[in-house]
């Protein structure tokens, strides 16, 4: 017969399984903790990368809606003496109003300047020979372009050039309007962030031209990207991604996050070093590793230590648990934010685009009516320009606050601000009488609120709005159509004084 093994064997394999054990559990959590740190500061980076994308495009936007008022007072009223002396004055308030701006510059067809924000007048400069320039004078299209850095010719600071075109009354090339932001404006935002001693940070142009970095040197600036990894990983993920990418610049591998911002040919990167973001982790597991040996030691000849290293065991696991439910919670805190408008407080637009299909295709599968209004706010521009864009602002907030409460009533309705002072309200299971009869009350209650607009006919902020409904099927097209639609009579409302509601080409003043 097998002999029994003895307690004091039975004791060295109980207490050796023991060991073995806590040492295997100590190494599987140590990886866990690794691997959920990681996780969390990849989030953590793309969020960086989310608020330095958000803060350039603001920026920007900000100089461009300049620029657009620019171009068209430009256009409108010519570039005589008295203009060009009320423009200069213009300009010069714009450039004390907006931080970012080293200046705003007015050209004319031959690259010659005509108007510009400095007090001391530039003498026998030609701009021609720049690259936004050039771009203008080749290309037709009207948008805005953001050029590659360039040295001031009168300051010599580094600048990031944003332009657009002024064209003739026939259409030909008059010049470029230019407002200019000073790199380093960027850079002080940049300087602001915690991204500790191996941090970088990056604004860079889709074409692989760098605009400024973190660490800051004069010489990135202008930098050819495009046979970096950043860059590659950027065309391969698409606008927004992650990747763990040794830098060409330094050769610190960093956790980099990189998203494109919402309106310019521009993209963010943040990124963090990994043995930064790893340091915090070893030294507790060092730490932790170091209390298992020593429990390890203990347990053989205190065997209730055993007991307490399970209810540690528990308690970790338990706090793991709940940091991961708090992420799971801030994600979707987030999530939320990023389908809300920050002015209005209305649907932003992505909302609005992801609804739209949505509420399309239901309406397919149901064989019911989905109606849409296109709202837009009566001559903004002009109160814009008369009362500023804070007063705007404060206008929108409060038309946004009137469409909320009419265009909210039932669960499948949707308010949102599709795009400057154009709104839009999608009523799934509304024909064009139930859709005309809303647009109308919107329109008077705003008309209620007695807004005063001085550059408006009747003395104070009224809407247009346009109208459409259909009845989808699987071979009637896409939710663009109605959209169309919907705009089309928007235009309509327009042309024939604003101030009204028209649906399909049946107008109805009001």
């Amino acid at each position: 017969m097998l002999r029994r093994p003895s307690i004091t064997t039975r004791t060295v394999i109980f207490v050796t399984i023991v060991c073995l054990g806590l040492v295997a559990i100590d190494g599987w959590n140590s990886w866990q903790s690794r691997q959920l740190h990681l996780r969390q500061m990849s989030v953590a980076t793309s969020n960086l990368a989310h608020a330095m994308a958000q803060q350039a495009d603001d920026q920007i936007r900000l100089a461009d809606t300049v620029l657009v008022g620019l171009v068209e007072r430009i256009e409108s009223d010519g570039t005589g003496p008295a203009e060009v002396a009320r423009l200069r004055d213009f300009l010069a308030v714009r450039v004390a109003q907006l931080p970012q701006l080293d200046g705003l510059h007015i050209y004319d067809e031959a690259g010659n300047w005509v108007a510009n924000s400095r007090q001391v007048w530039p003498q026998n400069l030609n701009n021609a020979d720049r690259e936004y320039f050039q771009f203008h004078r080749a290309s037709t299209s009207r948008g805005s372009h953001i050029g590659v850095p360039v040295k001031s010719r009168t300051n010599g600071r580094l600048l990031v050039p944003i332009s657009r075109r002024i064209n003739h009354a026939d259409g030909s090339f008059a010049g470029v309007a230019l407002a200019t932001i000073r790199i380093d404006f960027f850079g002080k935002f940049f300087d602001s962030l915690d991204i500790g001693q191996a941090g970088a940070l990056g604004l860079i142009r889709e074409d692989g031209t760098m605009i400024t970095r973190r660490p800051y040197s004069p010489s990135v600036v202008g930098r050819d990207m495009r046979g970096s990894e950043l860059f590659q990983a950027y065309r391969s993920q698409g606008p927004v991604g992650t990747a763990y990418i040794r830098s060409a610049q330094d050769g610190v591998l960093r956790l980099n996050s990189f998203r494109r911002l919402p309106n310019y040919p521009l993209f963010v990167a943040a990124s963090l070093s990994k043995e930064e973001i790893l340091a915090g982790w070893w030294r507790d597991t060092l730490w932790h590793s170091g209390g298992v040996v020593l429990l390890v030691l203990v347990v053989a000849a205190v065997g209730w230590r055993l007991v307490k290293q399970f209810e540690l065991q528990i308690q970790t696991e338990a706090e793991l648990r709940r940091a991961r439910d708090a992420l799971e919670t801030l994600n979707q805190t987030l999530n939320t934010l990023a389908m809300e408008d920050g002015l209005t407080g209305l649907a932003n637009r992505r909302k609005f685009d992801v609804t739209l299909d949505t509420e399309f295709s239901r309406a397919v599968r149901e064989a019911s009516t989905l109606a849409l209004i296109m709202i837009d706010v009566d001559c903004f521009k002009q109160y814009n320009d008369i009362y500023g864009h804070a007063a705007g602002d404060e206008c929108l907030q409060k038309i946004g606050r009137t469409v909320a409460a009419l265009a909210s009533r039932r669960p499948g309705d949707l308010a949102a601000r599709y795009g400057g002072e154009e709104l839009a309200v999608l009523l799934p299971h509304t024909d064009v009488q139930g859709a005309v009869g809303l647009a109308e009350r919107i329109r008077s209650a705003v008309r209620d609120l007695k807004i005063a607009h001085a550059g408006a006919a009747n003395g104070f902020v009224t809407l247009s709005a346009g109208v459409e409904a259909l009845r989808p099927s699987v071979s009637s097209g896409q939710s663009k159509e109605l959209i169309e639609a919907a705009d089309k009579a928007l235009y309509q409302a327009k042309t024939l004084g604003r101030d009204r509601v028209c649906a399909a080409a049946h107008p109805s003043a009001s």
